[in-house]
């Protein structure tokens, strides 16, 4: 709440430069914490800290060293890392996702359940932000050649408790080809033990914040342009064959460091569809 009498006092009173600027907090690099430097963006785990560094290693294996002390943000605040020791509080590491790691975790052996994805960059994502999760919750993803394919493949499953199916479709808005196909799946045999929800973009590239690759916005591509094809142009990257898509989605999902830079809308449904899949029998 501001202050009504805010022109009161003295406003060169000791302490003035300091008003309103929010303290960097204090975080020991303890091995395994994802912290990201504030200079240019380079997010990554922590390996060892020696001589009054640390060696993050990111999540393509690339490691580099920065100097302890300023320059870092943790959970989005501005951070001071200093080495870790028994005096000082613990901070959990973290996965991509956010959530707390657990210590030692291995990977479980696989589910009954599965979470399906329309297509391969939906499944890349998810697995660099969400991977650590699922390993340690035994839930494995596939991905969907579209969403038509999805009534065969729920008769095949033939989901029911234990096995459930949770399914993550794109441009999930009312009135679509993709909502029908969700609802009368959900209303259909089994439909109790399936879950699909969606986000409301064009294709999962939109998940991803604009900022994180310079823009202010994802352009809008005018009709009759393929979307994809209208964004690589927008970049300034090579069109025309499959391979310039990929290396085209490879950048953009390399500019991907965590949680934080997915829009929420992408970010609830994950969540949600790894709550279903894993729920209590």
């Amino acid at each position: 709440m501001h202050d009504d009498n805010r022109y009161s006092g003295d406003v060169l009173a000791p302490g003035w430069r300091d008003r309103g600027v929010v303290a960097p907090i204090t975080v020991p690099a303890e091995p395994g914490l994802v912290i990201e430097r504030s200079d240019d963006g380079w997010c990554g785990a922590v390996i060892r800290v020696e001589a009054g560094n640390v060696q993050l290693e990111d999540r393509r294996g690339a490691t580099r060293v920065f100097p302890l002390g300023g320059g870092y943000l943790y959970e989005g605040r501005k951070a001071v890392l200093t080495a870790p020791g028994p005096s000082r509080p613990s901070v959990p590491a973290r996965t991509a996702s956010g959530s707390v790691r657990a210590p030692e975790s291995r990977a479980r052996v696989a589910r009954g359940s599965r979470i399906f994805v329309e297509g391969r960059h939906d499944a890349e994502l998810v697995e660099k932000v969400w991977g650590d999760d699922l390993r340690a919750e035994g839930v494995v993803v596939e991905y969907l050649g579209g969403i038509d394919d999805l009534p065969a493949i729920i008769r095949e499953w033939g989901p029911e408790p234990g096995r459930r199916i949770g399914v993550l479709v794109d441009h999930l808005v009312p009135g679509s080809k993709e909502s029908r196909i969700a609802e009368e799946t959900m209303r259909g045999r089994g439909g109790e033990h399936v879950l699909i929800v969606g986000h409301p973009y064009v294709d999962v590239w939109q998940a991803v914040k604009p900022e994180r690759l310079g823009m202010r916005a994802w352009p809008t591509i005018p009709r009759g342009t393929d979307w994809k094809t209208g964004i690589m142009t927008h970049l300034g990257l090579p069109t025309g064959t499959q391979a310039d898509t990929a290396r085209a989605w490879q950048a953009i999902l390399g500019r991907v460091r965590n949680y934080l830079d997915l829009e929420p809308e992408l970010l609830g449904r994950v969540e949600q569809l790894i709550d279903f899949v894993t729920a209590p029998v």
